[in-house]
Order: structure tokens, then C-alpha cells, then sequence
């Protein structure tokens, strides 16, 4: 008991020390923008259960439920091709032919993997991927603008689409959409507040997870209804069910690429994984160049292509959920951070268009990424028996 007290006392001391802004709710609601989001705005999942009833060339499942109740969702377009499968990823990697976990080089088409916003704040990412179920379905965004071309490469793929990873969070959410507010108003809205209304920032967030207890004031929208965030779940003993689904998707699917959708005050940016092969990281990079040039040539902002270096080791990476997609998968796996558009000199400043267009520009790139990887599979070969 003295233990947990001191640990909540030490987390708390940080968070005023090193943010010190107040909130309480009543402001931070009173604060809310007075506006009317444009259709094409996805703020929150209250459609996604029509919107899914209504496919006609995607296939929507349920996949697993929030501590909330709330359904996670499972969107496919593509058939799924049966391969070849007779080991766990881990197991033939140990066995020198990761194949044996999934013969992926004789599916005609790549698996692409979207993962939205396991953040409930990061909205961006939902509505990205419901305007690309849109396209998928009609051709069209929820603007109304032609993307046959972004369809037609979507039909070379087999896709699994997520919209929301954490649809508790983004049911606490109640902007619907951060763009043009403060940093403070994101902090309150993402990591929450301790108990005398001091906003909680990241990462000190993460520092007490569950994120529950009396010294909890406002649950930030990072968490489920029990408090989990799903980005940092336990992997091997899980706190909750959204990433046991996310992992299991994963698993049976064996994507060749995978994004795992957030958001942050910065320009666009794709994060390198961690605790993964050399080979993978070198992947994503490349994959990062397809999608930055796309954003060059549409004018949309992003920035430097990560830098490839060695691990420190004095403060160690998060071995994360996007870790944890490459080893249950094998996946090609990244974060991409996409800008909110707050307020303020230091925030990448965008309209909710652009954010649209950044989202889609992501897409694209990852699909033209998946089809190259896909030509460029050196020739099958039968594993050696001995």
C-alpha cells in the first residue's frame, strides 16, 4: 500500500512539474469550438454500425467488444487467399523459413493492414478510413470527389481495415475534432487529468497504466473504459480485448504491410518500428519515400524521412503494438503520426481538408509500396529437408 501510494505520488509530483496546466472539464467542454463539421468529418462511431450494415462490395465483422460494449470493427475488401500456413510466425522464424508460418509469396495479391486510432482523440485516422471504405465502395469520397484511380489500386490489394481501435476513447471524445484548438486542449482530451485538474501530458501518461484510481480526475481519451491503452497493452497477458483482436487480425491474415493510424501537433510523419530485423526497418523507410514524395507533389507538409540508428539503450524503446503486429505477422509495420491541426506557431497548421488529403496521400502510398513489394518477391523456393 505505502508502495502505491509513493508511485502515485512520484507520477503526479512529475506531471505538475513538468506540465503544470489546469483543466477541468466543465472549461474544457465550455471550450469546444461552436462549428459544423463538414460530412466528410468523422468525429465519432455513431455511423459505423450503418455504414458497415450497408456494404455491398466490402465484407464488416465484429471482432471483438470494449470494456465499454462498444463493437470493434473489421472491414475487408479482397478475398482472402489460403496459403500455405503450419508453424506461428515465432516458431519459423526459429525454424529459418518464415514461410512455414505463411506462404505469402503465393498470394497473387499483398495484405495491407489499417489500424485506426487506438487514441480516441486521434480522430483523423477514423476518418480517413471511412472515407476509403467510401472509396472502396463507390469511387468517390465522402466529398464527393472521384478516386477511381486510389480504388483501382485498393482493388490490387487484399485490405483490413480497422477504423478505430479504441472506440471507448473515441466515445469520450466529445470535439469530435482538435483542429484549431491548444496544445492544453489536446493534452486534457488525449492523456486526461490527475485529480486537482492538472493535465496529465505524454509521457508521463503513460507512467500509471491502467490509467485508473482516485488520483485519476478526467480519463484522457488514450484509454478504454478500463482505464488500457491499447497501444501499450500487455501483450502477453492482456489487460483488455482490442489488441487481442488487432494481434489476432493479424495473425490469421499475415499482412505484408501495416499501419497503425495516430495523431500529434507535428507534421506527418512515419515512425520506424522498433525491435524489429534491420531488413523491416529498411522496409518502412522506403515506404515512408513513396508516401513523403506524394505529399511533395498534392503541397501537403510532412517531415524529414526517419533516420535509421542503433538502439542506445539508455532509454529503451516501447516494444509496442506496432512491435507486436511484426511478430505475431511478420508484417512490414508502422505508426504514422498525422498532424491535428492545433492552433499556435510550433503546430503544423492544416485545414480538415488537408487532413483528409494527407490520410489519402498515406494510402495510396502504402498501396503502390505493397504492389512494388509484391513484383519484387524473389522466386518461390521449397524449404530444404533434411
Amino acid at each position: 500500500m505505502e508502495k502505491s501510494f509513493l508511485a502515485l505520488l512520484i507520477l503526479f509530483l512529475a506531471c505538475t512539474a513538468a506540465c503544470g496546466a489546469e483543466m477541468t472539464y466543465a472549461q474544457a467542454r465550455q471550450n469546444i469550438r461552436a462549428r459544423q463539421l463538414p460530412e466528410f468529418w468523422i468525429g465519432n462511431t455513431d455511423t459505423l454500425a450503418a455504414r458497415c450494415e450497408k456494404l455491398a462490395r466490402g465484407r464488416a465483422e465484429t471482432i471483438a467488444k470494449s470494456p465499454g460494449g462498444r463493437p470493434l470493427y473489421l472491414v475487408t475488401f479482397g478475398r482472402h487467399e489460403p496459403v500455405r500456413h503450419q508453424a506461428n510466425f515465432n516458431s519459423a522464424v526459429g525454424g529459418q523459413d518464415p514461410s512455414a508460418y505463411m506462404d505469402k509469396a503465393a498470394r497473387r495479391k499483398p495484405v495491407v493492414y489499417f489500424l485506426g486510432p487506438v487514441h480516441g482523440h486521434e480522430v483523423e485516422g477514423l476518418t480517413g478510413l471511412v472515407n476509403l471504405i467510401q472509396i472502396m465502395e463507390t469511387g468517390r469520397d465522402l466529398r464527393g470527389r472521384d478516386q477511381a484511380a486510389l480504388r483501382a489500386l485498393g482493388e490490387q490489394c487484399r485490405l483490413l481495415i480497422i477504423p478505430t481501435g479504441n472506440p471507448d476513447g473515441v466515445a469520450r471524445f466529445e470535439p469530435r475534432c482538435l483542429q484549431g484548438m491548444s496544445p492544453d486542449e489536446l493534452n486534457f482530451w488525449g492523456q486526461g487529468t490527475s485529480r486537482d485538474n492538472t493535465i496529465v501530458p505524454w509521457p508521463i501518461s503513460k507512467r500509471r497504466h491502467p490509467f485508473i484510481g482516485p488520483e485519476v480526475g478526467f480519463m484522457g481519451c488514450y484509454f478504454n473504459d478500463a482505464g488500457v491503452n491499447p497501444m501499450h497493452d500487455e501483450f502477453f497477458a492482456p489487460m483488455s480485448g482490442e489488441s487481442p483482436a488487432i494481434l489476432k487480425v493479424a495473425r490469421d491474415e499475415g499482412p505484408d504491410l501495416a499501419v497503425s493510424l495516430h495523431s500529434h501537433g507535428s507534421q506527418p510523419a512515419v515512425l520506424l518500428p522498433d525491435y524489429v530485423p534491420p531488413g523491416i526497418v529498411e522496409q518502412v523507410r522506403s515506404a515512408a519515400e513513396a508516401v513523403y514524395a506524394l505529399l511533395d507533389r498534392r503541397g501537403l507538409p510532412h517531415a524529414r524521412l526517419p533516420e535509421i540508428k542503433p538502439d542506445s539503450g539508455r532509454k529503451p524503446a516501447a516494444f509496442n503494438l506496432t512491435s507486436a503486429v511484426y511478430h505475431t505477422s511478420g508484417a512490414t509495420a508502422f505508426t504514422f503520426e498525422c498532424p491535428h491541426g492545433l492552433a499556435g506557431d510550433k503546430s503544423c497548421q492544416v485545414s480538415l481538408e488537408q487532413i483528409l488529403d494527407i490520410q489519402l496521400a498515406l494510402y495510396e502510398g502504402m498501396f503502390r509500396h505493397a504492389i512494388d513489394m509484391k513484383a519484387k518477391e524473389p522466386p518461390r523456393q521449397e524449404p530444404e529437408t533434411k
